[in-house]
């Protein structure tokens, strides 16, 4: 580089580390094996450098460019907003959780850590990078002391830290939080009240039985009460002679005590679910599996899951609603219809093919893109997606549509359902986009702000609702409709029948 007669030579060295030849675990000794397990867990200069690069990609997303209080889009009390640290943007975890490909929780705590162990604890972090403390005992310190103060926190890290690969990993935890509360007890507080901010029931699908678990965050004293009355219900329950296990009777308790309250002042509901269900699993000639609210579930369950609410003959339940949604080959939804639409549509048929027996009450027949009269022979479409509208807000057929497709926000990794979700115009209104099923969207709330307010990112959809997300940072994410099949890999070209040999 030169310029005004200084030369300087700039020197950039890259550090590429070289991956160790790997021999086969069965080759090893026992001590070999019990040396190469314990570098394996060496991740800690891996998770420092995650940390520092989380930090500078921080550093330039400023609260700045968030909408200002008292403009549009600006977010309002109550809202469930992203914290940002020391003047970062608000959708700045948003875009790490796509960066990363991870949930909004998992990237909230990849960014907290990173924050904590950068800012409060830099001896935690220089032996985290030096891989002298691993990175399980590094990320417990930076949890207990994300909320105290950076003097504090010094305190607790030149107390611990010495012994702290000594120590395990909960009893580091312990120590630590410990410490804590005897230098500074209004930190504890502090994370007492977050934790009432943050406070939720969450729902973990099982693997493969067709069960869930259902959790509260609460305050211990509520969740031991809570426990007691439910285990006490379920032992009086096995005294009056109930086979069941002990534990299957404290779930069964718990969860009649939630969709049959007794008086607790607190107005009637009725509980909100989607069954999707194959027709020939519904039948039993297949063992397509179905889902109830996007939690997989066997063909028999379904049957079993009908039966019990009353749909086995395609009636609607008491006090609820019964909908059809008409699907495609690879799971694309076409249709949303109603059991009198459906009827309906059966016995008109094509109206450019009408059938010749036109009180025929049969039911429809699908060829996998269209719904058609059984008794034509034409396979023209007789339903397909609401039509656009010229209003600015959807139809109630469009947003049945929509949310049918969606299910959920389709921003990447995100988990929101469809009952705390907008529908969000793709290509905006104001840019001439149309309030059309092809243009609409699920986007929770704080999704959706982010796509309007935050600068640098782009969103765009197919017409069958295949969603490209793009953060301002490049990196692009595609989510389809929970519903829809990937297309099939293209087949390899075979090779040549008559191909050369290579003189």
């Amino acid at each position: 580089m030169t310029g005004a007669g200084v030369q300087v030579l700039v020197d950039l060295v890259w550090e590429h580390p070289v991956t160790r030849p790997r021999p086969p675990a069965s080759w090893l000794s026992d001590e070999e094996r019990a040396v190469e397990l314990q570098r394996a867990q060496q991740q800690a200069r891996i998770a420092a450098y995650e940390a520092e690069l989380i930090m500078s990609m921080a550093a330039a997303r400023p609260a700045t460019d968030d909408p200002a209080p008292g403009t549009p889009g600006a977010r309002r009390p109550g809202w469930a907003v992203d914290e940002g640290y020391g003047g970062t943007s608000e959708f700045f975890t948003a875009e790490l959780s796509a960066v990363l490909n991870v949930g909004r929780g998992t990237a909230a705590h990849r960014y907290a850590r990173a924050h904590t162990w950068l800012t409060k604890l830099p001896q935690t972090f220089a032996a985290l990078a030096a891989g002298e403390l691993d990175e399980r005992r590094a990320a417990q310190l930076a949890e207990v002391l994300q909320h105290t103060s950076a003097e504090v926190a010094g305190q607790v890290e030149a107390a611990l830290l010495p012994e702290a690969t000594d120590l395990a990993v909960t009893r580091l935890k312990a120590r630590a939080t410990e410490l804590m509360v005897q230098l500074d007890a209004a930190a504890t507080e502090e994370r007492r009240k977050e934790a009432e901010k943050t406070a939720d029931v969450h729902l973990y699908p099982s693997a493969s039985d067709g069960r869930a678990t259902l959790a509260a965050d609460l305050p211990a004293e509520e969740a031991i009460e809570c426990y007691d009355i439910v285990d006490q219900l379920a032992k009086m329950l096995k005294a009056d002679g109930d086979p069941r296990r002990i534990g299957a009777l404290r779930a069964h308790v718990l969860s009649m005590l939630i969709r049959r309250p007794g008086d607790n002042a607190l107005p009637p509901v009725s509980a909100n679910f989607t069954i999707t269900a194959d027709l020939d699993g519904l039948a039993g000639r297949s063992n397509a599996p179905g889902e109830v609210n996007g939690l997989p579930i066997t063909a028999a369950h379904v049957r079993e899951l009908l039966a019990r609410i009353g749909s086995l003959g395609l009636t609607t339940p008491e006090g609820g609603t019964l909908s059809f949604a008409i699907t495609g080959r690879d799971g694309e939804l076409l249709a949303t219809l109603t059991p009198a639409e459906l009827t309906r549509l059966a016995r008109r048929g094509c109206p450019q093919h009408p059938a010749e027996d036109t009180t025929s009450t049969a039911a429809p027949v699908s060829d996998g893109d269209a719904i058609a009269e059984p008794d034509t022979a034409c396979n023209c479409s007789v339903t397909g997606p609401p039509p656009e509208t010229e209003a600015y807000e959807p139809t109630d057929r469009q947003r049945a549509f929509v949310t049918t497709r969606d299910r959920r926000c389709r921003f990447p990794n995100c988990g929101q359902r469809v009952g705390w979700a907008d529908l969000d115009h793709v290509i905006p209104a104001a840019c001439g986009g149309a309030t059309d099923c092809a243009n609409l969207c699920c986007l929770c709330r704080s999704h959706h702000r982010l796509k309007t307010f935050a600068p640098g990112w782009r969103f765009a959809m197919t017409d069958d609702g295949v969603l490209t997300v793009t953060t301002p940072s490049g990196v692009t994410r595609t989510t389809r409709p929970p519903g829809m099949r990937p297309p099939p890999a293209p087949k390899p070209e075979p090779p040549p029948d008559n191909d050369p040999p290579p003189f």
